[in-house]
């Protein structure tokens, strides 16, 4: 006789109670047919119950419990298990608690990031998007940018006659190796973040971005582009093909995995998912930006005839968005060809002059955001990579997902370009890096007139952006971050107006206090959660980061919430995985339902202990209810002292 099929919750409960209960079972985790436990006592386990489960294939009491379900299904079963102990895969689940109180604090935490994300407007959400998938490679970006930089200026010298090749090219080529491990395959970290983001595996996500390359195509028989009959160009369609690409990928994961029985999921989805939306990619959406492509090499050649400064404005504005398209690359031959014709390439010093207009653009963003703590030390990383010729950083790390910068940007791009235009004669000798790295290559002694449109690239980027570019959003945060109150330190809410208040965060020990991005802890550093920042340190007395009422605490006593009168909801996470640590390291000295302000000690922390077991220290403030939230603003980064003012919230 079958036995009955179970949910996923009924199998989950039953699986724990053959297993001796929740509290026999230290962690949960699982492989590709098995669900793999750690349990406290082996006599408390029920083989034959766990047997006689509908849903469970067998058992394997070896040096961990192994329930096996079968590929496609264990995942699901394990998540569930795990969600029910409140506690993520891997960790270990306390004790003293049923997981209930930690599961409906995580479902309201997730429910709010939700709902925060419903509020935005589809091009906010996807400006929102963009940002996450490419904030984390900025660290890559600027390092490789630097590398990619001076080498740049070294090969510029050695092709101009200005170094010795014998001498330098076997540093440029090792700087170069260096740089290629980050630019040659961005397309590949773009799809597997892209696929994060969209909730797609991030493996696939990774194909997907590195179809566009076209590894392994026979070049004597390429791909034909279906909709002009010439070989299919490797990168046609860009970054945002491959973004595009990837949350198509998305969706038709997420639909196979609704239909596919769960016995073959693990076969057949993926192998559909990178079949229908590879074909895709390959023969749909590059194809079509090669078409473009194609369409563009007239429109470009007539406005090179046209010349002057007209050309150099077009050109240079609209340079960035080709470049996020893949569409640049109809370029190349036109730079080849006026080189063999000429000497010189008059193209490539206009199109150079769009990094400039990025770098006037942060510069704008620097001054007037300047109480936004977390943009400007991006910026500040990100601007001599963009001096030096490598734009990545500046694009996708701060004007791109901001919306209006990228757009006031291009046109400092198209200001720079006119100047270079109407100058003439500013040519370049070689096809290499933009921005001071190309000075060594123009021709003919006419360095001054690309120094002059660099300068003029910079100009128009900051003015546009200064006065156009700046989202409202930003100006209202950077507004409240100035505006100067009486109002004594421990108290939190303010009112600003009659409608809005704000609340005022603060450090919550002595140490420094950086923003949420930099966390270890993908799930803090991508915002999941929520908005705010974390502390790293000195000392283990833990102080509330708001006034406001105690409205939970964890069973592991790591992560206290908090309720401020305002209505914000506010988790105080002390440490990275110590929920591992079931409680040890943590003295709280709260309760529910305590009043507290800053001047409260919510708990003393043994952080030697933390560090011996292998986890971070990071004590994490975070706004989980940001659909109540106006603007927030990261006054304070660096070192601190307890208690000290850091950030502002209005509701």
């Amino acid at each position: 006789m079958a036995k009955e099929e179970l949910s996923l919750e009924q199998l989950a409960k039953e699986i724990y109670k053959g297993a001796g209960g929740m509290n026999n079972v230290e962690s949960v985790t699982h492989c590709m047919t098995r669900v793999r436990m750690s349990v406290r006592d082996r006599d408390e386990v029920n083989e034959a119950q766990l047997k006689a489960i509908p849903g469970v294939l067998g058992v394997v009491d070896d040096e961990q419990l192994q329930v096996i379900i079968g590929p496609g299904k264990v995942n699901k079963v394990a998540k569930e298990m795990a969600s029910q102990a409140g506690v993520a895969l891997g960790e270990e689940i306390p004790t003293s608690a049923n997981g209930k109180d930690a599961v409906n604090q995580k479902a309201a935490e997730m429910k709010a990031a939700q709902k925060a994300k419903q509020k935005q407007s589809p091009f906010k959400a996807l400006l929102k998007d963009i940002s996450n998938i490419f904030v984390p490679m900025i660290p890559a970006f600027v390092g490789a940018g630097l590398v990619a930089g001076i080498a740049s200026v070294l090969a510029n010298m050695v092709t101009a006659g200005r170094l010795d090749a014998a001498t330098w090219q076997q540093y440029i080529d090792v700087m170069n190796i260096l740089k290629n491990g980050m630019f040659s395959f961005l397309v590949i970290y773009t799809g597997v973040n892209a696929a994060q983001v969209f909730g797609a595996t991030p493996t696939l996500g990774g194909v997907i971005g590195g179809v566009v390359t076209l590894t392994g195509m026979n070049p004597e028989a390429p791909i034909i582009n279906l909709f002009n009959g010439q070989p299919l160009a490797a990168q046609q369609g860009g970054i945002l093909g491959v973004i595009f690409a990837v949350w198509l990928l998305s969706k038709v994961e997420k639909k196979l995995h609704d239909i596919v029985p769960e016995a073959i999921d693990i076969i057949v989805t993926p192998t559909i998912s990178l079949l229908v939306i590879g074909l895709a990619e390959i023969f749909l959406i590059m194809p079509l930006a090669g078409f473009i492509s194609n369409g563009l090499v007239g429109g470009i050649n007539w406005i090179l005839n046209v010349g002057g400064a007209f050309s150099g404005f077009v050109l240079g504005a609209s340079f960035l968005p080709m470049v996020m398209f893949g569409l640049h690359q109809i370029l190349t031959p036109i730079h080849i060809q006026m080189i063999e014709a000429t000497g010189s390439t008059q193209l490539l010093p206009i199109l150079a002059m769009a990094g400039a207009g990025q770098v006037g653009a942060a510069l704008a963003l620097w001054i007037r955001l300047r109480k936004d703590k977390e943009l400007t030390e991006m910026i500040k990383g990100a601007l001599p990579v963009g001096i030096l010729g490598i734009g990545e950083p500046l694009i996708y790390g701060v004007t791109l997902p901001l919306g209006k910068p990228f757009v006031t940007a291009c046109i400092g791009g198209g200001v720079g370009g006119a100047v270079i235009g109407a100058l003439g004669n500013v040519g370049a000798t070689a096809i290499g890096p933009s921005g001071a790295a190309l000075i060594p290559l123009i021709a003919n002694g006419h360095w001054l007139g690309y120094i002059l449109g660099l300068l003029a690239g910079y100009a128009g980027g900051f003015v546009a952006t200064y006065f156009f570019g700046i989202p409202k959003e930003k100006l209202a945060a950077e507004k409240m971050a100035e505006e100067q109150t009486t109002v004594a330190p421990v108290q939190t809410t303010i009112l600003a107006g009659d409608a809005a208040a704000t609340t005022e965060f603060f450090a919550v020990a002595n140490g420094e206090v950086k923003p949420v991005s930099e966390s270890t802890d993908a799930v803090f550093s991508q915002k999941m959660m929520g908005e705010g920042y974390f502390v790293i340190p000195k000392e283990g007395t833990i102080y509330a980061p708001v006034s406001g009422t105690i409205s939970s605490v964890f069973p592991t006593k790591h992560a206290v919430g908090i309720t401020t009168d305002s209505g914000l909801e506010v988790l105080l996470h002390m440490g990275v995985n110590t929920v591992e640590l079931n409680g040890k390291p943590f003295d709280l000295k709260v309760a529910e339902g305590q009043k507290v302000t800053p001047d409260t000690i919510v708990a003393d922390v043994d952080l030697a202990a933390i560090k011996a077991a292998g986890k971070g220290t990071d004590m994490l403030v975070l706004v989980t209810n940001m659909d109540k939230v106006k603007n927030e603003i990261l006054e304070k980064v660096g070192a601190t002292e307890a208690k000290t003012p850091v950030m502002k919230v209005e509701v």
